[in-house]
């Protein structure tokens, strides 16, 4: 059955983004990329393609832009290389596909739908994902793409502090979780969450957070709603946040917003997690809901206008 209603939300990081500390300049552009990404993702909605389609495309425009912790913009392990993680799901069947600790892929969400597409399994991380990526005839991109001067320079603070940084200057102390992600609800009333991520700056070990996690930071199921998260990524698993949401919907009962509003604001607060997420549920009612300052952030559908925001207030 094919309805006129469809919805999407997209989001490019939460975390201290403060009025006080933005140019102009800097809020345009990334005002301007928000708008382009989700766009293009409502273009494919309007035209009566899938959520996952508008859910990839969004996202590959954010995984393109060098503002965000995702893709061109991802920050730098503890070995100076990236180091990046993602994952997509739809929410008629529940397939799903992820990557974690991939390298030198321009665009990681759609390497992430190849794996839901073309293979058994759910997750591939590593040089096992990299073998599926060559055989999925995927290019590898040199290091030099993924380079940009401020993820350097934020890098080089990290080492110097040995600290790992969850996408900020610990000189300034300007948090920002910078993970990229989109859900969106078609004409058809299906559903679909996607998530990509850089990880943390300076991070060791083969470090994964929360986003290539089913039920962590990603979860689609057209029973109630879809999800997608950006925080930091310990909690977000401990707390098994996308999938809370649904949760709460499905045995409770609650409103999408009630729903989001429980996790994010109550018990990711009482373990300390700090971050957001967006989610639209199966009428295509929308959330964007935050703890932090700020979260980058742009929502459009069927019956609402376009919103693009940035800070909390």
């Amino acid at each position: 059955m094919v309805t006129q209603t469809y919805s999407i939300a997209i989001h490019g990081g939460a975390g201290t983004i403060l009025r006080s500390a933005m140019t102009l300049e800097k809020e345009m552009a990334y005002k301007t990329a928000l708008t382009e990404a989700i766009k293009a993702g409502e273009l494919i909605l309007k035209q009566n393609g899938s959520a996952l389609d508008a859910v990839e495309v969004a996202i590959t425009s954010l995984e393109n832009n060098p503002l965000f912790n995702a893709g061109k913009g991802a920050v730098f392990t503890h070995d100076e290389t990236h180091e990046m993680d993602a994952s997509i799901m739809r929410g008629d069947n529940l397939m799903a596909g992820a990557v974690a600790g991939i390298k030198n892929i321009k665009n990681p969400i759609q390497l992430s739908r190849k794996v839901m597409e073309n293979s058994e399994h759910v997750m591939l991380c590593a040089d096992g994902a990299a073998a599926f990526a060559k055989k999925m005839g995927f290019e590898f991109t040199p290091d030099s793409y993924f380079f940009t001067e401020q993820r350097h320079q934020q890098w080089q603070s990290a080492v110097l502090e040995d600290k790992i940084a969850l996408d900020h200057n610990i000189k300034t102390d300007e948090k920002k979780f910078g993970t990229v992600g989109a859900v969106a609800l078609d004409m058809h009333g299906n559903l679909a969450a996607g998530t990509s991520t850089g990880g943390m700056t300076n991070k060791k070990f083969g470090r994964v957070g929360d986003s290539p996690i089913i039920g962590a930071g990603t979860y689609a199921n057209n029973l109630q709603c879809a999800v997608s998260c950006t925080g930091h990524g310990e909690f977000f698993i401990k707390a098994v946040v996308a999938y809370d949401v649904f949760c709460l919907m499905e045995y409770k009962q609650l409103s999408l917003e009630e729903a989001c509003r429980i996790v994010v604001k109550e018990k990711l607060v009482k373990i300390g997690g700090e971050g957001g997420l967006i989610a639209v549920d199966k009428a295509g009612n929308i959330s964007l809901c935050f703890n932090s300052d700020g979260m980058y952030r742009a929502s459009v559908g069927a019956q609402q206008d376009l919103l693009v925001a940035i800070y909390g207030d």
